[in-house]
């Protein structure tokens, strides 16, 4: 079992009475994978709700993500031996795996800022 996050495209729109609205374009900008065994590494960096839950805390678009993810990159990237004690024993969920999963969403985030976030878990 895994973890799937999409960014999905959107775009702004005025219409005719001047509003403005944001629609989806279907277009998946990123889209990434994870197992579900680095859960753990991913509470003790601080970032399980805003990776596995999104949506329960009110996080809606990729920009959002940017602050608490930057801040996980530094501190996993900071403290590499306290994270690895949370790599899987089978090794299908590793630190070495975890931290470019991290870094590639963030790179995402940053480059599709009103992206909206899908997950699957």
């Amino acid at each position: 079992m895994s973890l799937d996050i999409y960014l999905i495209n959107t775009k702004q729109i005025t219409c005719k009475c001047g509003e403005v609205h944001e629609i989806e374009t279907d277009k998946v900008v990123y889209d990434g994978n994870i197992t579900h065994n680095l859960t753990k590494m991913a509470i003790e960096s601080g970032i399980y709700n805003f990776l596995w839950r999104p949506e329960e805390i009110g996080i809606t678009k990729a920009g959002e993500l940017i602050q608490p993810l930057t801040i996980a990159v530094k501190l996993l990237n900071k403290n590499q031996k306290k994270f690895e004690q949370f790599d899987s024993s089978n090794g299908w969920g590793t630190y070495k795996t975890f931290v470019p999963f991290v870094e590639k969403y963030l790179e995402a985030c940053i480059e599709f800022p009103n992206a909206k976030i899908e997950v699957s878990r």
